[in-house]
């Protein structure tokens, strides 16, 4: 099971760069819940559900149209994967490059994503899968 989390891992993040949204929101629970760091520091809560996922994934490509990821590691859990996740896109408006590396933990059941947590340290990453440094 946990090998085909993996595979499952590689599909959603294929489907995003795809910009297959339907694809991705298959690989994912009706009730998945996406936390990132970054969301939250924006003023914004945690997104809930396809409707939450498919407006993060609005938002993050209107002003990074091209943004796109690369898996640069993922390691199996059991239930669950953690991955080191290479982010690069160019703002709209600014035009200005934005890259950065992403820890993402994601928690599956029945062959769905039911929690995707993204981290900006591989430190609080750990830390999320109770895992240590």
């Amino acid at each position: 099971m946990s090998q085909e989390n993996i595979e499952l891992f590689y599909r959603a993040h294929d489907a995003f760069n795809r910009r297959d949204i339907d694809a991705l929101l298959n690989l994912c629970d009706p009730e998945v819940g996406f936390f990132s760091g970054l969301v939250e520091l924006e003023g914004g809560g945690p997104h809930r559900g396809h409707d939450g996922l498919r407006s993060w994934w609005e938002s993050i490509l209107r002003v990074f149209p091209d943004f796109s990821t690369e898996i640069e590691e993922v390691r199996d859990l059991g239930d669950a994967t953690f991955a080191r996740v290479r982010l690069q896109g160019q703002g709209v408006k600014s035009e200005a490059p934005a890259q950065g590396t992403q820890w993402q933990v994601t928690e599956w059941r029945d062959r769905k994503a039911i929690r995707i947590s993204a981290f900006p340290s591989e430190a609080e990453a750990l830390e999320a899968a109770g895992l240590s440094a």
